[in-house]
């Protein structure tokens, strides 16, 4: 049981820091990112930390 709530942990500071990041790169005005290739990456991983975090708070339901 603590070993889940590490890994909910780990992915939520996964989550926070690749939103943040996210953030940072997009350009609002042109509504592009500086780098596209490297924010696929980084949506791809936030995605899947914050799938995770959905469903270990599903399962403890």
């Amino acid at each position: 049981m603590g070993n889940k709530k590490g890994l909910t942990f780990v992915f939520a500071i996964v989550a926070i820091i690749l939103g943040w990041t996210i953030f940072k790169q997009f350009d609002f005005e042109t509504l592009k990112f500086e780098k596209p290739a490297l924010a696929i990456v980084y949506v791809l991983t936030f995605i899947m930390s914050v799938y995770f975090l959905v469903r270990s708070f599903k399962e403890k339901e």
